[in-house]
């Protein structure tokens, strides 16, 4: 069982680096949390570097304007690194020519690429940055196009492989789910962003340019998603602190309050062995 704390300043004095997630962690996409915006502060004025790290197929101009709406200021962190981000490049590496689907605000990920947006026939690719409606939609109402598209041996370039966010008090779905059943149909997906290398890579070079020299050691990440957040930091070999009260909290928490039994049951089964807990970031 990883050690549960209280507080996350008692950790400062073991690194010098905070990854920490977004989504789930400083918001649930309505509302704001007001406990780790003040605890990634307190970081930063005790000379820690914190670095948003998120799925997020926005770059991060954008989410940085998008988290200005939550109130969570550059009081709480250094810098921004998102999933869009990294995508970028397996955009400007990838196909010229590429079928779109997402929301109309996320068309900057292959602005000033060189790639041309086509229709179905005329695709080499696909470039997916989630749902038109995650309201409503379901990957289930992708599934004939994406048959289309595997048959083809098209690649599909994700640029948010979370499965789920959490919107509220509901679970909405992420292009991540589409990536996972495209490769279900035997297509390939190309992905940079949480748990895969490249947008830790990004991380720490980032940390570098703000603080030199970076010990992966001292490095903390911080998240709440088992498939990204946690797969990604453990496999990378950094420590991470879980956020319990997130997307996975109806598996181990009663009556809104975290079961540590349950919840070391819950890790046990994932093969997960974060150094550390808490129910909220504080």
């Amino acid at each position: 069982m990883p050690k549960q704390i209280d507080a996350l300043s008692t950790l400062h004095s073991d690194y010098d680096v905070v990854l920490c997630d977004v989504w789930g962690v400083l918001h649930n996409g309505v509302n704001s949390f007001d406990t780790p915006k003040l605890a990634l502060a307190e970081a930063r004025r005790a000379g820690k570097t914190v670095i948003l790290l998120t799925n997020s197929p926005r770059l991060s101009p954008s989410v940085k304007e998008q988290l200005a709406g939550y109130s969570v200021t550059p009081e709480s962190f250094d810098a921004i690194v998102t999933s869009g981000d990294v995508t970028r490049t397996l955009v400007a590496e990838g196909p010229r020519k590429l079928y779109y689907m997402g929301p109309q605000r996320d068309t900057d990920l292959y602005k000033d690429t060189g790639v041309k947006r086509v229709d179905e026939a005329e695709a080499e690719g696909i470039l997916c940055s989630g749902f038109e409606d995650d309201e409503t939609e379901t990957p289930e109402d992708y599934r004939d196009i994406l048959t289309r598209f595997a048959a083809r041996g098209l690649p599909l370039i994700c640029a948010n492989p979370d499965l789920v966010v959490s919107r509220g008090d509901r679970l909405v779905p992420c292009a991540g789910a589409l990536a996972a059943l495209y490769a279900d149909l035997g297509g390939e997906t190309r992905i940079a962003g949480k748990p895969h290398r490249p947008i830790y890579e990004a991380a720490l070079a980032k940390a570098r340019e703000l603080r030199g020299d970076v010990d992966p050691a001292r490095v903390l990440a911080i998240g709440d998603g088992m498939p990204t957040d946690v797969k990604g930091a453990l496999d990378y070999g950094l420590d991470l602190l879980f956020v319990a009260e997130g997307i996975h909290e109806d598996d181990y928490a009663r009556d809104g309050i975290v079961d540590a039994q349950l919840l070391d049951r819950f890790l046990t089964e994932h093969e997960a062995d974060p150094k550390y807990w808490m129910p909220k970031l504080a």
